[in-house]
C-alpha cells in the first residue's frame, strides 16, 4: 500500500529537482546572455546608423525599424552576445521600441538597453541660441549641432501653419524664438524645435511684461520689432532702456529711426554679405524696406530674436528728451546720448555693434 506512494514521492522528488535544474540552469543563461560581452563592441563601417562616442553607444534607430533588425546590428557589433534573448525580450515585454537617436553607456545589459529604447528618452543635444541672433544664423547653429537642417529650419519659420497659431502678423518667425540654451534630440522635427522656441519666448515675455497678453498681434509685433533692433544696439544692459526711449521720442514725431543695426541685417541677411566695421554713406543709402535709415517708422518686421533685456527695455523704457545716441567707447560698449544733432556729430565716428 505505502510502496506506490513512495514511487510518486520520489517521481515528484525527481520532477521537482529537474525542474530546480532546469531554472537555475536558465536563470544562469539569461543571466550570461544578459551580461555585456566582456570586450568593448566594435562598430565597423558596414553596420549603419550606430558609432562609439566617449565610451557611449550611438544607436539611431530609424522611423519603422523592427525589434529584430535593432538586435541584428547590436549583435553583429558585439554589443549584445546573441540576438536570440533579444528575440526573447521582445516577445515577453510587448511594448515597441521607439524611433529616435540614443546614447546607451556601455557595458550595458541587454534588458537595460531595451529599457532606453522602449523609454523613448533619447540623446539631447546642447544647443545655445544666443541673443541677437537671425533665423538664417539660428538655423545653421541647429544644423552644425546635427538638431535639424537649416533648410528644414527656415522652411518651418515661414511655415502658414505655425505663423497662425502663435497669431505672428508676419511671413516668419524671426524675433519670436527666444534666444536661450535648448536640449533637443539629434534629427528632431524642425517644426517642434521652432515651437519649442517660440513657446519659450512668450513664457519669458509673459513673465517679463504680463501686458502683452492682452495686446493685438500686430500691437504686440511693433514691439518685438523695437526690441529685435534695440537688442542689436544696446552692448551694456543699463544703456538699453535709454535706447529704447530714444526709439520711442523719434517715432512719436515721425523721425527716421536711423538704426545701424537695421543698415547690418540689410547687408549681411537679405544682401548676403559680410558685417561691416564701418557705416559709410553709401550703406545708409541702401534702398531697401528695413533700411530706417531712408524709411521712417519701424521696419516691416523684427531682425533679430530678443532677449530679456531688450524686451524689458521696449516696454518699460527709460524716459527723456534724447533723440541720437553713438558709440563713443567701444571697448566698454558706452554710447553717448544727446537731445541735438549739433551733439551728436561731435560724438564721434559712426560704429556698429558686431554680430552674435
Amino acid at each position: 500500500m505505502f510502496k506506490p506512494i513512495r514511487i510518486l514521492f520520489k517521481i515528484l522528488r525527481t520532477i521537482i529537482l529537474l525542474t530546480l535544474i532546469f531554472l537555475i540552469a536558465g536563470i544562469g543563461l539569461f543571466m550570461y546572455f544578459n551580461r555585456s560581452p566582456d570586450v568593448m563592441p566594435y562598430i565597423s563601417e558596414d553596420i549603419k546608423n550606430m558609432s562609439m562616442e566617449n565610451g557611449h553607444l550611438i544607436l539611431e534607430v530609424k522611423s519603422g525599424e523592427t525589434g529584430m533588425s535593432v538586435g541584428n546590428r547590436l549583435e553583429e557589433a558585439g554589443v549584445i552576445r546573441t540576438q536570440y534573448l533579444w528575440a526573447l525580450l521582445s516577445k515577453i515585454d510587448k511594448e515597441y521600441i521607439k524611433a529616435g537617436v540614443y546614447a546607451v553607456q556601455l557595458p550595458a545589459s541587454q534588458m537595460e538597453i531595451r529599457s532606453l529604447l522602449v523609454s523613448g528618452k533619447q540623446m539631447l543635444i546642447k544647443v545655445t541660441i544666443p541673443e541677437g541672433g537671425t533665423l538664417k544664423k539660428t538655423a545653421q547653429i541647429l544644423e552644425d549641432a546635427s538638431v535639424c537642417t537649416a533648410e528644414d529650419f527656415l522652411s518651418a519659420a515661414g511655415d502658414e501653419t505655425i505663423l497662425a497659431r502663435y497669431r505672428i502678423p508676419s511671413k516668419t518667425m524671426e524675433g519670436y524664438l527666444y534666444p536661450d540654451t535648448y536640449f533637443f534630440p539629434r534629427s528632431f522635427p524642425a517644426a517642434r524645435v521652432i515651437e519649442k522656441m517660440a513657446d519659450t519666448f512668450f513664457e519669458k515675455l509673459t513673465e517679463i511684461a504680463p501686458e502683452s497678453l492682452a495686446m493685438s498681434p500686430e500691437e504686440l509685433n511693433k514691439r518685438v520689432i523695437l526690441a529685435s533692433i534695440v537688442e542689436r544696439e544696446y552692448r551694456v544692459s543699463d544703456e538699453a532702456p535709454l535706447m529704447a526711449g530714444v526709439f520711442y521720442n523719434r517715432l512719436n514725431i515721425g523721425m527716421a529711426l536711423q538704426s545701424c543695426a537695421t543698415v547690418e541685417y540689410v547687408i549681411t541677411e537679405i544682401q548676403g554679405r559680410d558685417h561691416p566695421e564701418v557705416l559709410y554713406n553709401k550703406d545708409i543709402e541702401i534702398r531697401d524696406p528695413y533700411n530706417t535709415y531712408i524709411r521712417p517708422g519701424l521696419p516691416p518686421g523684427p531682425i533679430s530674436g530678443p532677449g530679456e533685456v531688450a524686451l524689458k527695455a521696449v516696454f518699460q523704457p527709460a524716459s527723456s528728451n534724447y533723440l541720437y545716441f553713438r558709440l563713443v567707447d567701444p571697448g566698454a560698449g558706452r554710447h553717448y546720448f544727446s537731445r541735438t544733432l549739433d551733439d551728436h556729430i561731435r560724438a564721434g565716428v559712426l560704429y556698429v555693434k558686431r554680430s552674435s
